[in-house]
């Protein structure tokens, strides 16, 4: 499958053209889409309609940018100006009015990328895995019958596929790490504010968007089209002043990188311990001083259920009346929720401030955070949990993503290997806020001394065989 910028240099010597690309990623949706139900909307027409507009500035040699007839679907917790936003959720009514775009979306359309269709996500983007009462379940391109991870699972199984190329995720808990870790995709939640969010999140400022892509490469490519301040997300950062792709080679030699194989907290299956250790050892070989050391975190699990399920409740406030259509999971958290008071929250931040300052004195010491992205591989379609769990809650098995949401740093999940069942396995980078493009090196260093982004799905492998 090509890239982005495979895609671009194509596109720049007349080797490809947008309408190519186009009709490549809808023959995949037309393929792959009914074993995975990754989409909940696609605009065949709409697409190839501006990918001849994109191919015509090609060959007139005035593209808008790097975006410029690049493939891409949007997760269904974006708003879309003249498609839908439902969430997964049967209490969003669909005649709108869709008059608007989320800012990443705006800023795709005005750099000329040709917008597929739209993603599942759980309703309002609740969990770890990634259905929904109104869409369905999404599986893995890799076992069918396992989870593609979540919130953002639609978009991982799309990246995975080649139903598009790029995908604009969110992470308000570690929803584009968990799917990219279980599909054995590239996504990153950056720093907070880097890309604007709008309308603003029930989550508050957990919530960030994040670039998904396959490789590093592409992820760099995409956030470079996606950040710029918005004025209609007051907590935007300014546009930044150089490209995240600018360094991504400039390796790892010298970094000071910490690797903690649990966060002190958590409990991995042993394939899991064995493949991040593996892929330590590649940055180690490429020149970076790694320590195997735990930040000294206490599990802020309950702080963040805090802050997550009250923004549940804040969702369903007044509509609790239609329960009947609501995820129960949901519906369970969301009543918790409405029980916590507002010392109960400010409790939660001030654990959230604590973490955010423990962090900032860790990266004095350390350029960057190893961890593996899941302390599991990917488990059965349907459920909340994997089989024999003690919790019903997604966090108890995804314990190293959202502590980075609390703390707003930027995280990327690639992936590191595979499981004796033929599953993906996550490898988690963190950085100190608003350390992206470092993140980003480490990730491509990464990637330059291993093959396992370029791993084959098995539904694409059936084509083949």
């Amino acid at each position: 499958m090509l890239q982005a910028v495979d895609l671009i240099e194509g596109y720049r010597t007349r080797t490809l053209s947008p309408v190519e690309a186009t009709r490549a990623a809808l023959d995949a949706i037309d393929r792959h889409n009914p074993r995975v139900n990754a989409y909940v909307l696609v605009d065949g027409d709409g697409a190839l309609a501006t990918a001849r507009e994109s191919e015509a500035r090609w060959h007139a040699g005035r593209p808008l940018g790097p975006a410029d007839g690049i493939p891409t679907s949007i997760k269904d917790a974006l708003w879309t100006r003249g498609w839908p936003t439902l969430r997964g959720s049967w209490l969003i009514d669909e005649a709108g009015p869709w008059d608007e775009d989320a800012p990443s979306v705006a800023r795709l359309r005005e750099s000329g990328a040709v917008l597929l269709g739209k993603t599942t996500t759980p309703e309002y983007s609740w969990k770890g895995v990634t259905d929904s009462p109104r869409y369905g379940v999404t599986g893995n391109p890799w076992n069918t019958a396992t989870t593609a991870g979540g919130s953002s699972g639609g978009s991982a199984a799309a990246v995975g596929l080649g139903m598009g190329v790029w995908s604009v995720g969110t992470d308000g808990g570690g929803s584009v790490r968990i799917p990219a870790a279980f599909t054995g995709t590239t996504a990153l939640k950056p720093t907070y504010g880097l890309i604007p969010l709008y309308p603003p999140s029930p989550f508050g400022t957990l919530s960030h968007a994040g670039p998904m892509a396959r490789t590093v490469a592409d992820a760099a490519a995409l956030l470079d089209v996606i950040t710029g301040f918005d004025p209609r997300d007051w907590s935007a950062m300014p546009t930044p002043g150089s490209p995240f792709g600018s360094d991504l080679d400039g390796g790892v030699a010298g970094l000071r990188i910490a690797y903690s194989p649990n966060l002190g907290y958590g409990r991995n299956e042993p394939e899991v311990d064995r493949a991040v250790r593996t892929a330590v050892q590649v940055l180690v070989d490429a020149g970076a001083r790694v320590d195997e050391i735990d930040p000294n975190i206490t599990d802020p699990v309950h702080a963040f259920h805090v802050l997550w399920f009250s923004g549940e409740a804040k969702v369903l406030e007044g509509r609790l009346s239609g329960a009947d259509r609501i995820d129960p999971g949901l519906r369970r958290t969301a009543e918790l929720g409405a029980l916590y008071s507002a010392s109960d929250y400010l409790d939660a931040t001030a654990v959230r401030m604590r973490l955010g300052e423990l962090m900032g004195r860790f990266h004095q010491n350390y350029d960057a955070l190893i961890t593996p992205t899941l302390p599991v591989t990917a488990f059965p379609v349907g459920q909340d949990v994997p089989d024999g769990s003690a919790s019903p809650d997604w966090t108890s098995w995804a314990p190293y993503s959202y502590p980075f949401n609390l703390t707003q740093q930027p995280a990327l999940s690639v992936p590191c290997g595979l499981s004796s069942a033929g599953l993906p396995i996550g490898l988690q980078v963190v950085g100190p806020r608003h350390a992206d493009a470092l993140v980003l090196r480490i990730g491509k260093t990464y990637q330059n001394a291993t093959d396992w982004h370029r791993m084959v799905p098995p539904l694409l492998t059936e084509e083949v065989g």
